[in-house]
């Protein structure tokens, strides 16, 4: 691991791009929709100490913490899929020299009543970005089988949530994207920044990360139309500054 990350240094500008997406420790590209370790790892390193608490309320396959096991950072990991939090569980037995402390649950994002106010460092994760890509059949309050209106408005439950468990002036990071259905685009990740702005947060950065391996790209470029393939994520980075709204 110590050769695949012996050139790592993190990002200085507001555009990230990883071609090689990070296969270090127990991550893999295997889970539908999971961002690149080097995301959460720049993100941790730039906003937290070692011992200070994370929370990645969209755990997926446990890519965030398994960073956070990494960089000996204490996280709660939640995701409403039984799925996700058994291939975390797995993912998260390796063997290092990690002085952290790992809660995961089965839960939904949209209530987090077991976490106490004001008592998390830093908020990094990567919500599904409406039924895009749908992570189950019919598990209640999945917010990968939601339509575009009601998926805006249980993101507005877990802004609220977030905002509640962050600390003072300590960051939420996510990323989303904007979406196209029927070639009718969708600015998507705009309008979940308004979310999080509307609930109380002030934006700090807005990170443009480069998608690499669209596995459409080619079968895209075949076609004759005048729609661009998306290949861009927001990461936004939201920071607590004031009292919820």
């Amino acid at each position: 691991m110590k050769d695949v990350l012996k050139n790592f240094r993190l990002e200085t500008t507001s555009v990230w791009s990883f071609p090689d997406r990070g296969s270090w420790a127990t991550h893999y590209g295997d889970y539908p929709g999971n961002w690149s370790p080097y995301v959460p790892r720049n993100l941790i390193l730039k906003y937290t100490d070692e011992n200070e608490w994370i929370l990645d309320q969209f755990m997926g396959s446990g890519t965030t913490l398994i960073e956070a096991k990494l960089l000996n950072r204490n996280i709660i990991g939640t995701d409403i899929n039984p799925k996700a939090y058994n291939i975390t569980k797995e993912r998260l037995s390796f063997d290092c020299k990690s002085r952290s402390h790992i809660h995961i649950r089965i839960n939904d994002a949209q209530d987090l009543s077991f976490i106490k106010d004001n008592s998390i460092a830093l908020v990094c994760t990567h919500p599904p970005y409406a039924d895009i890509i749908r992570y189950s059949e019919n598990i209640k309050n999945d917010l990968s089988l939601l339509p575009h209106d009601l998926y805006l408005k249980a993101m507005t439950k877990v802004a609220r949530e977030a905002y509640r468990v962050l600390k003072n002036n300590r960051i939420c990071a996510i990323m989303v994207a904007d979406i196209r259905k029927n070639w009718v685009f969708t600015p998507l990740g705009h309008q979940v920044a308004d979310v999080f702005l509307n609930t109380g947060f002030t934006l700090k950065d807005i990170i443009i990360k480069e998608q690499h391996n669209c596995k459409s790209l080619v079968e895209w470029a075949k076609r004759e139309h005048e729609c661009y393939l998306i290949k861009h994520e927001y990461i936004f980075i939201f920071q607590k500054r004031k009292k919820m709204i």
